[in-house]
This record gives C-alpha cells, structure tokens and sequence, in this order.
C-alpha cells in the first residue's frame, strides 16, 4: 500500500552565521523527506530559510526541525504546503525604485499602488546603497502597461524614479547601452560651447532650446546652427573638446559595463569632432554624430555627411544592435530631449535621464537622480558589481 505523503512549509528564521542550512537539511535527511522548493535571505544578518518538503512521516519531520532550531537558538515554523506553481508567477516584473533619500512614505506608496494593480511583491532586494537607494521588487500578476502608468504618477508624487520591465531572460546575456551625448552623457551642449568661442551663443541658444521642447523640426534647427558658425577657424574644436565635463557617474556606467562584457555606444546630434575623441578615450568603438565642414581651417557654416537627427538616432541604434547581433529587446537607449523619442521608442527600454517633458512623456522610465550610473541599477546590477568592475579596472 502507498504512503500518502504531506507537503510542509518549514521557515527558519533568526541569527545568520555559518552551517546553519546544512544542520537543517542533515537533520531531515533521516525523514525521508524530498526538497520540492528552497528560498533564502539574509538581511542585516538575520536569516529567513523557508524549505518546500514533502515527506510520508511529517510529524517526525516536524520534530526534527523543531530539534534543530532549539540547538541554534532560532525559531521555526511549519505550516501547510502547496506543491503547485502560481500561475501569477508567470509573466513576472520587475519593479526597481531609485531614491537618495528614499522614504518610508514612499515605498509604502510604491506598494499600494502594486496592490491596486493587482500585483503581488513576490520578493525584495536591495541593489545599492549609494549613490542613490536602489530597491527591486519581484511582482507577479499585474500588467505591465497599467502598473508602468500607474507607478510613473507614484513616481512624480513621491520624488522618486521607477523603472518596471519584464523579468526573466531578458536580463541575460549581451546588453547593448546606446546614449545621447550632449547633457546626457557629457554635461555640456557642444554646439553652445563652439557658439561661445565663436560669438554667437545667445543666437544658438535660442535655437537649441525650440528644438530641444518639440517646437522646431532638429534638421532645420542643427543646420541654422551650423550657420552661425561660419568664418569661425577650426581650433576651437580643440578648444571646445578640453572644456567638455563627463557626466557625474558617466565613467562608471562605461566601465562597469565594458567590464561585464556589454557593448557601449554613443549618438548624437552634435558633432563627430567632439564626440569622436570622448568615445576613443574611454574606449568605446560603436559612436556616431554629425560632421563639420572644414575648408582652409575655417569652419564653413555646413555639415558633411548624412544628418543624425531624430530618425537618424533611431537607425543608428537599429545599425549597431544589427553588427553586434544583438535583438532590439536587449537594447537600452538614454537621452533627454525631442530627438531622442524614436530612438527610446525603438529601444528594449528607454530611458529619460534628467529629461526634457515631452521625452519622459513617452519613455519607459525616467530617471531624476544626477548620477548616470544609476541606469546601472535598473539593469539589475548591483553596487558590489560596480565596485568589483572599479577594482578591476585599477588592478
């Protein structure tokens, strides 16, 4: 006659410290026990094991892990177990909250909001520390659309950034990181600092802002630019190119990811001159951007080449996932103003990062934080991930 077999939720809780899992799986080993499911934490040193057994004799089996806890001087608890797989774990996301500082108030927030979505918070991880808080929050049964909208207005209430993405295989594998340049991976507008060595930035400016909140078409406004630059003699690309100011977080974001094995690219609007330097000294091989024309060391006041522009960003962004051979879901896109909206539109997420409205409108994040490295968190890297890469890198 077959044994009819129990299914037990067994949970240790309490001080971490080693052999503490094996003591637990040794003492139930002489149960006839068989491991259906095993999760662990350890926060701040305390340990939570929770053990899926099913087993033909649970009231020995029982006893036994109360025996073991005693000897540890830990508490446990053994309740009813179910042997079937949620099928709310199915289609998980992954809700990741950025914060410096993050308050009470706000995860409280973020976790109602889950709520009403239907969504339920199947785990808990802290990321990082610094510079910014980063928390990621498993969620099973909600949909991804409603819950992003949804927590995007939390977002903005709260003074917090929220990413939400499918989980999963998604996150394995290559990556591909393609940026906007101008205040977005470099802090300064290039064709403002050209426009101020040669005498014309209030006339530039003006332009650059139309363009920048949607009013005026990017290929009209970057060859009127252009313009003003005519006569201006050609060493002030040098010029230009030793006042440029990296991001803060700019090169840990590189090489965190060149030493995780993912591919880096840079496009943008403004021009190959500049751009080209900054990709070669930090070692990044997929860029592209727009060129001057020079004719006896004087700007001409036109561009050479085809015009990146908005659409240009986009197959730019289609050109280098194609040579890498890496599928456009793998792909993260950043930028900051209009002409950055089809490339984050074709991009596996795109991210507004310190953004103009009209680009966190259509984003599927945006991040408010001034660190360029917090996009690291958002990928699931975490900050002992980044301070191993620093390491590396100066070893």
């Amino acid at each position: 006659m077959t044994q009819s077999r129990e299914t037990l939720l067994v949970t240790l809780t309490g001080p971490d410290r080693p052999g503490v899992t094996a003591a637990l799986f040794t003492a139930i080993e002489a149960q006839r026990a068989e491991v259906l499911d095993v999760e662990q934490v350890v926060i701040r040193g305390q340990l939570i094991l929770g053990v899926l057994l099913a087993s033909v004799i649970a009231g020995d089996l029982a006893l036994a892990a109360h025996r073991v806890a005693d000897q540890l001087g830990m508490q446990v608890s053994i309740a009813p177990g179910v042997d079937v797989d949620d099928p709310r774990r199915r289609g998980r996301l992954l809700v990741t909250i950025l914060g410096a500082p993050l308050r009470p108030h706000a995860f409280a927030a973020v976790a109602v909001c889950i709520a009403e979505q239907d969504g339920n918070i199947d785990s808990i991880t802290r990321v990082a520390s610094h510079p910014v808080t980063a928390i990621e929050l498993e969620v099973s049964g909600s949909e991804l659309d409603r819950l992003r909208t949804s927590l995007a207005l939390t977002a903005s209430a709260n003074r917090i950034d929220i990413a939400v993405q499918r989980a999963g295989l998604r996150r394995r594998g290559q990556l591909l990181v393609v940026m906007d340049v101008d205040s977005t991976f470099i802090q300064d507008e290039v064709i403002e600092l050209l426009a101020d060595a040669a005498g014309c930035r209030p006339q530039v400016e003006r332009i650059t802002a139309a363009a920048m909140a949607g009013k005026m078409d990017f290929r009209t406004a970057l060859e009127a630019r252009v313009a003003l630059l005519s006569g201006a003699p050609a060493e002030i690309l040098s010029h230009v190119q030793s006042q440029i100011r990296l991001t803060a977080g700019a090169l840990t974001l590189v090489r965190t990811l060149h030493r995780l094995g993912y591919h880096v690219g840079l496009v943008s609007g403004g021009f190959l001159e500049v751009v080209g330097p900054i990709a070669a000294k930090l070692g990044i091989t997929h860029f592209a951007a727009n060129g001057l024309e020079v004719a006896d060391g004087r700007l001409t006041g036109r561009l050479r080449g085809p015009v990146i522009d908005r659409a240009g960003k986009a197959a730019v962004l289609q050109a280098f996932a194609d040579e890498l051979g890496i599928p456009l879901s793998r792909t993260i896109a950043v930028g900051d103003g209009a002409n950055d909206i089809d490339m984050l539109a074709l991009a596996g997420l795109g991210v507004a990062f310190n953004a103009k409205e009209v680009l966190r409108d259509v984003a599927d994040t945006s991040v408010t934080q001034p660190y360029l490295d917090s996009i690291l968190f958002l990928l699931g890297i975490t900050r002992e991930e980044v301070e191993e890469a620093s390491i590396a890198e100066d070893s």
